[in-house]
């Protein structure tokens, strides 16, 4: 496998890990989507991200969690996600459509916490 000049971790195409798909057969997973798994474990031979994905879903995880806990771009896990979804191993809960603007007071919270970063 490829390695960067002085990274430790493997390179892995994302073509390799989707089958060569760029965007996922669902439409429906935002960042803030909770997933949960059905299951602990798959009875079918999946890849090891996709194994990993159902381990960390034992309990509800957004979809924004799940990449960032894999280190994987999020349209990638986005596909892994469809894909188990569609074979039964996840479900999911898309967040409720917002049409209420957030209050002032949310907002300032919000731009107050960015500021202290």
């Amino acid at each position: 496998m490829e390695r960067y000049p002085g990274d430790d971790s493997p390179l892995v195409r994302p073509y390799l890990l989707t089958g060569g798909r760029s965007r996922p057969a669902r439409t429906d997973l935002e960042l803030i989507t909770l997933v949960v798994a059905v299951s602990e474990e798959i009875r079918e031979a999946v890849g090891p991200e996709q194994a990993e994905i159902v381990r960390l879903c034992q309990e509800p995880c957004s979809v924004a969690e799940v990449s960032a806990l894999l280190n994987l771009p999020l349209m990638v896990v986005k596909v892994l996600l469809s894909d188990l979804i569609d074979r039964g191993h996840l479900i999911h809960r898309p967040p409720p459509p917002t049409t209420a603007v957030p209050s002032r007071q949310l907002l300032q919270a919000v731009l107050d916490g960015i500021r202290r970063l």
